[in-house]
């Protein structure tokens, strides 16, 4: 096991890691922080949409993103809204992909990464990355519902 914990602190990116590999890591919340980037967000959502649904996908991805920033002792950074709302623009762009691997899937929506503050624009009218209560509790969009 502690082989697992020095390859994973070892990794430049969470790409390098397989997408069990990934989950697990995440689950445990032993990823090594730099590796929890944006991209590796939308990853973590696309992956338990994929596995579980989109319903579980919003019940898991919630939970482990708080607990995981509880072990790092980053309560602070855990936004609610932004997670719900990460986790349905990925279902929305994955009912049209035509990808079977999170690598293309985000080429095939690269605006998903470079441009995603712009996508949450479209839904909300404020910002939700320092609304307090978006932080603790998810706020329905007040532009564009999700679908």
């Amino acid at each position: 096991m502690a082989g697992f914990f020095v390859f994973l602190y070892q990794m430049k990116a969470h790409s390098d890691l397989s997408d069990p590999q990934f989950e697990e890591a995440f689950k445990r919340a032993i990823l090594a922080p730099q590796l929890f980037t944006h991209e590796a967000h939308l990853r973590l959502a696309w992956l338990h949409i994929k596995n579980y649904g989109i319903d579980s996908a919003i019940t898991s991805v919630t939970s482990q993103i708080e607990n995981y920033t509880r072990v790092l002792s980053a309560e602070g950074k855990y936004n609610e809204t932004v997670t719900i709302a990460a986790i349905k623009i990925v279902y929305h762009f994955m009912l049209k992909a035509t990808s079977e691997n999170f690598k293309n899937f985000i080429l095939e929506f690269p605006r998903l990464k470079t441009n995603f503050k712009d996508i949450l624009s479209q839904h909300y009218g404020f910002d939700v990355f320092t609304f307090e209560e978006a932080k603790s509790s998810f706020i329905q969009p007040d532009l564009l519902p999700f679908d």
